[in-house]
């Protein structure tokens, strides 16, 4: 096995110029939400060049739209597939997922960005450009890896079954239709960018939303109106107080390096339309933070019983009761047993590679994991290249090295865990 690994291990250095130019491909075909199709392409072309097994498919239909866990509000996939390739194994191995999402956030604020957020500009040994980091840079690890396997002439046992899928930004549609598909496997990896850290675990994540009532009235007599927005601050005191409480009851080591594990957001309000009116109604938008060992419905029902507790204390509440919604987005939390085979594995071939330990953390975000591990059956690890820091924000970037470092380190896992004909 070690002849193998060398043989991987010099074939990823002799490539890494072939692999940044990939990557520099991806980034510099913008795959925001909707307009995937030019970056599917590219990916399409590389694993037709490694000889994958291709299903190319665009997402939708009833068993796909009607599935509990399904959150979308796009009402097309058209044109914009979800690709996978498979690398047929000899059998008698086991078999893993490798899953990367192709599609990005939006640049934002273009004055922010000191170059075009889709350059792919190379400068320092770092990769520049939207998506760079979040997750173009690990899903080239993820060919980089397959093909260095391939290209070596390595047989491996189980299947290989590479992912490349849309709306993991939106809430893991592309995700649950590939696992509707029945692309399952006995263990699964996903390349966000983790720092090159281990998350076993994740947290998971829903939006909502809460509307407070009011009474209108002119602003010269705002005693004879009732505020809906000093409403809704009693309703953000209130939640504030409900996270911590929340979070004095995660004990679980692997949140030790995140001050709060498990969030409650407050990203939007909405109140007023006249500086001399009492406003009559606000609307409150944010995440909730979902811990890797409860269920989406068991948080939900934990904040309808906050609130409702609110409004018993509250005589104007008590008569204009809130309204509380779940909208939009919505991420299952993963969780994985820290001494689970595959997390194992994983450390083997770091430590191989890194000549250190990795360290292992739970995800302060979701990821598609929790489709993955809890309609997929598949245990999931998060392991990427990646700056997490610089995800979602202006001037992303990614490090080459660590792409290439991951792209080893997977390598050395799929041969260690499909297991190879020597």
């Amino acid at each position: 096995m070690e002849q193998l690994k060398s043989r991987i291990r010099v074939y990823i250095t002799e490539h890494r110029a072939r692999a940044a130019r990939l990557l520099q491909r991806l980034v510099q075909e913008g795959s925001s939400r909707g307009n995937e199709s030019g970056a599917q392409a590219v990916i399409i072309e590389k694993c037709r060049e490694l000889g994958l097994d291709l299903d190319i498919w665009e997402i939708g239909g009833e068993a796909l739209v009607n599935h509990p866990v399904y959150c979308s509000d796009r009402k097309s996939f058209a044109g914009n597939p979800n690709v996978v390739g498979v690398l047929k194994g000899s059998g008698g191995g086991k078999s893993l997922v490798l899953n990367g999402h192709i599609d990005v956030v939006p640049v934002g604020d273009l004055n922010e960005w000191e170059r075009d957020p889709f350059s792919g500009y190379i400068e320092g040994g770092k990769l520049y450009g939207r998506g760079s980091t979040d997750m173009k840079g690990g899903s080239v690890a993820l060919l980089l890896a397959m093909e260095a396997v391939i290209k070596t002439g390595i047989i491996l046992k189980g299947d290989v079954i590479f992912q490349s899928v849309i709306e993991e930004e939106s809430g893991g549609a592309g995700t649950l239709a590939a696992v509707l598909r029945d692309y399952r496997a006995d263990g699964a990896i996903i390349p966000e960018p983790t720092n090159m850290k281990f998350f076993p675990k994740q947290q998971g994540s829903m939006w909502f939303r809460i509307t407070v009532r009011g009474k209108a009235a002119h602003g010269g007599t705002r005693y004879e109106g009732v505020s809906a927005i000093e409403k809704a601050t009693e309703v953000i005191g209130r939640l504030q107080e409900f996270e911590r409480t929340r979070n004095l009851t995660i004990h679980d080591p692997l949140f030790e390096g995140i001050p709060i594990p498990i969030p409650i957001n407050i990203g939007k309000i909405n109140s007023g339309d006249w500086p001399s009116s009492v406003p009559d109604s606000a609307v409150i938008e944010g995440r909730m933070g979902v811990a890797p060992d409860e269920t989406l419905d068991s948080a939900r029902q934990q904040m309808k019983n906050v609130l409702t507790g609110l409004q018993e204390t509250d005589s104007w509440l008590r008569e204009n009761p809130l309204k509380l919604e779940w909208f939009g987005g919505n991420w299952l939390p993963g969780n994985l047993d820290p001494e689970h085979e595959l997390l194992k594995a994983l450390e083997k071939s770091f430590m191989s590679v890194k000549k250190q330990a990795p360290k292992i953390e739970a995800s302060p975000w979701g990821t598609d994991g929790g489709i993955l591990s809890n309609i997929g059956h598949t245990p999931v690890v998060v392991f990427g290249p990646g700056v997490t820091e610089t995800a979602h924000q202006a001037n992303e970037y990614i490090r080459l090295e660590d792409v290439f470092e991951a792209a080893e380190i997977i390598a050395f896992t799929i041969i260690d865990w499909c297991g190879a004909d020597e």
